[in-house]
């Protein structure tokens, strides 16, 4: 179910990321956060009921709350035009629980796979902070390539894998994606830049957001 839950937040957060870069407009990306804010809603909902009291599988709904309760107000604002700065502290708690979550998977777990996945995703909802809550409407298009990164990397790419039984978890991965994470970091700047519409003003917000797991 989780692997299912990734592969469609990898398409939502395509598509933030095209929002973020001017490409789409808010209202055009609303229904696509909307239904995978539901699915991540549901998904977490179904994994805690059939846990069986299985610690693991709850802590791992419980994350996926935090995203699927972001796509749906990234969805709802989109439509209404309410303000972002809500969203954008929320995203602050979001980056912090992404980071126990990081935590908690290489301690724990022993998946550094998924240590490095929780922390670009703490990376990833840290920038929607900056974005909406501190009003830096300027790095929208740097925050939009790193979330198109993030789609590819961390969810969509995993998701399919993961479902399809090829998911390689491994020290030697767990590098790879953390270099890659960083590359992201380092050029989302002059990417954001060159891969702008600059027709189209930029927005603050899940008008300008959005989100993983």
């Amino acid at each position: 179910m989780a692997a299912v839950g990734l592969l469609y937040v990898g398409a939502v957060l395509f598509v933030n990321g095209l929002m973020l870069l001017g490409r789409v407009t808010p209202q055009g990306a609303a229904p696509l956060n909307l239904f995978v804010g539901v699915l991540q809603v549901l998904t977490p909902t179904y994994l805690i009921i059939f846990a069986a009291g299985d610690i693991s599988q709850i802590i791992l709904a419980a994350g996926l709350y935090f995203f699927g309760f972001t796509y749906l107000w990234v969805g709802i604002n989109s439509i209404t035009g309410w303000p972002n700065h809500g969203l954008g502290w929320f995203s602050l708690v979001v980056t912090v629980s992404a980071i126990g979550f990081a935590v908690h998977s290489w301690v724990a777990l022993d998946d550094a796979v998924f240590a490095v996945l929780w922390s670009m995703w703490a990376v990833l909802w840290f920038t929607f902070f900056v974005l909406m809550a501190l009003d830096k409407a300027d790095l929208g298009p740097a925050v939009g390539v790193l979330a198109i990164g993030n789609a590819l990397v961390t969810t969509g790419i995993p998701g399919f894998l993961i479902l399809a039984g090829w998911w390689p978890t491994s020290p030697a991965l767990a590098v790879a994606i953390a270099v890659i994470g960083l590359l992201l970091l380092v050029l989302c700047r002059p990417l954001g830049r060159a891969l702008a519409c600059h027709d189209t003003p930029s927005n603050t917000g899940p008008a300008s957001a959005p989100a993983a797991h």
